[in-house]
């Protein structure tokens, strides 16, 4: 009876031995397990439209999910752009290359759009001309002043950029730093004279450094009978500005290769976007090296009926980050 005990306590002593050490190796095993990757708060902005360019219902964090590639991120806020965080700097880039007949007929238009501005907007007008963007008012809340700096274009080759995308570049990389909305009205046929082909450098960089400055452009195409001679140049032109805006978050407006440009709707659209807009600040992993990158985000909602426009990528501060990315 003694030897029976004395066998079943040494069993059970065994049996302790291997069940403690399996714990330890878990344990070790559970401290040795990386803990997730920092995150870093990034803020975009956010469109939010219903049917047919109509405002949308107000929304809150709770109505969207957002996701880095396949990763849900957490949302640390979602606030309308309006009262504290209204604030807009609103750029008019055009292209001195454009008719100065064509737009000029549109003058009256133009000035109206930027005198409706709401006064938590600055307005500011700028030319691309040299493949840079040549301010003729700088950002300000006077819009009556604004108005008064705009020209006509200086026609075909007398100003003409040699890339409409050189001088976008130009405007966001000299864009002063604030906590304000940065968006771009682009009026422009879009053609890039200095490669006109369907791969082009120069939109490239462009779009890169419009998503690394937080920026939206929304484009207006006005090739139109300009370009009448070349279907190639109409459709690659029209293309292109598509493209800088749906990479920005902004919206493209086409009336067609052979009509001239009616501003009236485009702008009661743009005034529209303007109004629905939210700051969302999204925590997105961080990079594990280098200043920082551009990363994939996607924003998903169950309500069929709302349009969301926001940018495709952001960029994401890195471990070595500068306090101005976008250079």
């Amino acid at each position: 009876m003694k030897r029976t005990a004395l066998l079943f306590s040494t069993a059970v002593l065994i049996a302790l031995f291997f069940v403690g050490s399996s714990f330890g190796q878990d344990a070790a095993t559970r401290a040795s397990t990386p803990s997730d990757p920092p995150t870093v708060p990034v803020t975009t902005i956010v469109t939010t439209l219903g049917p047919k360019f109509t405002p949308a219902p107000a929304i809150s964090k709770d109505d969207i999910a957002v996701y880095s590639g396949k990763t849900r991120v957490n949302i640390a806020s979602l606030e309308a752009a309006r009262g504290a965080k209204a604030g807009m700097q609103l750029a008019l880039l055009i292209d001195d290359d454009d008719s100065p007949t064509a737009l000029g007929s549109h003058f009256s238009e133009i000035k109206s759009f930027i005198e409706a501005q709401p006064p938590t907007t600055e307005v500011g007008i700028y030319y691309a001309q040299a493949g840079a963007a040549r301010a003729a008012a700088e950002f300000s809340a006077d819009h009556k002043a604004v108005a008064k700096k705009l020209r006509l274009p200086l026609g075909k080759f007398a100003g003409a950029s040699p890339s409409v995308y050189l001088s976008l570049k130009d405007l966001v990389d000299h864009w002063p730093h604030n906590d304000m909305r940065h968006e771009v009205v682009m009026i422009a046929s879009g053609v890039d004279r200095l490669h006109p082909g369907l791969q082009d450098p120069y939109l490239d960089d462009a779009i890169e450094h419009v998503q690394k400055a937080h920026v939206i452009v929304n484009t207006i195409y006005t090739g139109g009978f300009r370009l009448a001679q070349s279907l190639f140049l109409q459709q690659n032109a029209w293309r292109n500005l598509s493209q800088v805006a749906t990479d920005s978050g902004g919206q493209q407006f086409f009336q067609g290769f052979e009509t001239p440009v009616d501003f009236l709707p485009i702008f009661h659209k743009l005034n529209i976007q303007f109004g629905n807009q939210y700051l969302l600040t999204a925590d997105m992993p961080q990079p594990s090296k280098g200043k920082g990158q551009l990363e994939p985000i996607h924003i998903k909602t169950e309500q069929n009926s709302l349009h969301l426009s926001y940018q495709p990528q952001v960029w994401v501060l890195g471990p070595n980050s500068e306090p101005k990315p976008g250079s």
